[in-house]
């Protein structure tokens, strides 16, 4: 059963101040998540970061890479907004890659400005509105995500999944 919400009722005010409570709170679990992540690997060298252990198909500087394009794909691409990476980084790190070369210096440091700087412009063009539609997605885990919002809270769930991977990964380099 569907509700209409008049312009003018107190109860659109108060459902609008909800929905950007939790978009916030997506915003700061996101952060928070990447900022845990850099941490955790602070002081690793590029050689510990492009190792591959036995067992595993990637390394840690792939994941973090691949949490970078994924949010990409998710919240842009299926909004019909232009990617903030470019092709290459897009093909080398989506769904479905491993690393086939050892990622260099330069890129790590690349890869981490991003990491951070991203987070704050998607921030910013969230809130100016350009997230205007969403193409359907269905995930691999089998979560059809619909809206931006969607987009962004299973975005956090799937760079969770991933802090657990480089968190296993960093007790083997």
């Amino acid at each position: 059963m569907r509700f209409k919400i008049s312009e003018n009722s107190g109860l659109k005010a108060i459902l609008l101040r909800k929905i950007k409570y939790q978009m916030d709170k997506q915003f700061e679990i996101l952060r928070a998540n990447r900022q845990l992540i850099l941490k955790v690997i602070e002081g690793l060298t590029p050689e510990q970061l492009n190792k591959i252990p036995e067992g595993f198909k990637n390394n840690i500087a792939w994941n973090m890479g691949h949490l970078v394009v994924t949010h990409q794909l998710l919240c842009y691409k299926f909004s019909g907004v232009e990617f903030l990476v470019n092709n290459k980084m897009i093909t080398k790190y989506q769904k479905g890659t491993a690393p086939n070369e050892v990622i260099s210096a330069q890129e790590l440091e690349t890869t981490q400005d991003l990491f951070v700087s991203l987070i704050d412009q998607f921030e910013e063009d969230y809130k100016s509105g350009i997230f205007k539609k969403y193409q359907a997605y269905t995930t691999s885990a089998n979560v059809t995500l619909t809206t931006i919002n969607d987009a962004l809270e299973f975005n956090n769930f799937h760079e969770g999944i991933h802090l657990g991977y480089i968190l296993a990964l960093k007790k083997l380099v």
